[in-house]
């Protein structure tokens, strides 16, 4: 067996065991623990809570103490466990604390997956930038498939879900202690503990452009944990009028073309970000999440279906158009001595305190628009579009940044 294929299995199972649960958990909680959208939105939250520390101390502990395969077969297996513990809890309060744990040691494995694929890479002598992104498309594949095997086999809003995760995660687990050996480099020894934690990039608040575009990050970062919550519980919610429909047979299916659209829109991005610069590739981003949610607030699985799949493809250019050129600014602005931590802040402010934001935020929203539990759900998606739609028009106004063709070459070269 190759070590490519060796690879690109480990980054299919990484994502498989995420697409399992991460899109129809939402849908599981409102329609069979009858949560509410608070507590929905709160539980969604904690892997905003996850990502401002776990990532940057389990990679310490990579960097300085235990081999990064062995960090992330660990984390896995204790993911497994909690999430087997998950489907056999009916009340919010412990399911928090399990969906928290998962979290923290599920999000981590993210960086940490890299982390064994960039070592494993350079060390049989591959091009890690040539060689690293079929791979890695493999993992948008295996999250794909978790959600249509979910959707297909009529678990959705079951706690076998549940199962499939955990076992997926029991299985990178152990794979993972069968990987070629990723020792600790001992880099992070000589430095400090803030420098480790990514904690030297926040000096870059000190720049008005700097502190205006991780404030966007945050405020943009909530828009993505919105329609990860809520978006199949809204296609259930329509059980009643269109029972016999697509988008309510198989609302996994129906979301998971997001993801594909996304490994489509991505291919799109040079040529944007050549012809138009990274501000307004930020702002089409902005205003895709416009169109998203109000797409869905006129949607439904009838006649409004075309709405609804207009949304989900969409969603490609909402979710990369921004995290992608914001990458590139980062790398654009930053010092070249914490340029890696600035792209670590660019991760909290997005995928921690925003999706902190998003998740509770969404959450009251929903419950704001809930009427003796009946959801007005036109009126939550176009509350949710006014508030992207407020976030892109500010942000256009606020954020001045001149396009440098030539600055956008040096960085892709």
């Amino acid at each position: 067996m190759g070590i490519r294929f060796r690879i690109t299995v480990m980054n299919f199972l990484q994502f498989f065991a995420w697409g399992a649960w991460l899109i129809s958990l939402g849908g599981y909680m409102i329609v069979t623990l009858n949560f509410s959208g608070i507590q929905v939105g709160s539980i969604y939250a904690t892997m905003g809570i996850a990502s401002l520390f776990m990532p940057a101390l389990l990679g310490i502990v990579a960097d300085r103490w235990i081999n990064a395969e062995r960090m992330l077969g660990i984390s896995h297996v204790l993911v497994g466990g909690l999430l087997l513990w998950a489907s056999f809890v009916k009340d919010y309060d412990t399911l928090y604390w399990i969906m928290l744990f998962v979290s923290m040691f599920y999000m981590p494995t993210i960086a940490l997956n890299n982390t064994v694929s960039y070592s494993i890479l350079e060390q049989k002598g591959f091009n890690i930038v040539k060689d690293f992104p079929p791979i890695r498309v493999w993992g948008t594949v295996g999250f794909i498939a978790a959600m249509w095997i979910i959707d297909l086999f009529g678990w959705t809003v079951s706690p076998v879900q549940l199962y499939l995760g955990s076992a997926a995660s029991f299985v990178l687990g152990l794979y993972a202690f069968t990987m070629p050996p990723c020792p600790p480099e001992n880099k992070s020894k000589g430095g400090s503990w803030i420098s480790a934690l990514g904690l030297d990039a926040f000096v870059l608040f000190r720049q008005r452009k700097m502190s205006i575009f991780f404030i966007f990050s945050m405020l943009l970062g909530a828009a993505l944990q919105i329609t990860n919550t809520f978006g199949e519980p809204f296609l259930h919610d329509f059980a009643g009028l269109y029972a016999d429909s697509f988008a309510v047979q198989h609302p996994s299916v129906l979301m998971s073309v997001s993801q594909m659209s996304e490994t489509l829109f991505i291919l799109t991005i040079p040529f944007f970000l050549y012809k138009f610069g990274i501000k307004k590739v930020m702002l089409m981003s902005m205003f895709a999440w416009v169109l998203r949610f109000a797409l869905f607030g006129i949607g439904n699985p009838g006649g409004g279906f075309t709405f609804l799949m207009l949304s989900m493809i969409i969603y490609g250019m909402a979710f990369d158009f921004f995290n992608i050129s914001g990458s590139l600014f980062v790398e654009l602005e930053a010092e070249p001595r914490i340029r890696a931590s600035a792209q670590g802040l660019f991760m909290i402010m997005t995928n921690g305190f925003g999706a902190f934001f998003g998740a509770v935020s969404s959450g009251w929203v929903v419950d704001y628009f809930t009427v003796d539990g009946v959801k007005n759900w036109p009126n939550i998606w176009f509350t949710f579009a006014a508030y992207a739609f407020v976030v892109g028009i500010a942000f256009m106004f606020l954020f001045k940044y001149k396009h440098n063709p030539e600055a956008l070459k040096k960085v892709s070269h």
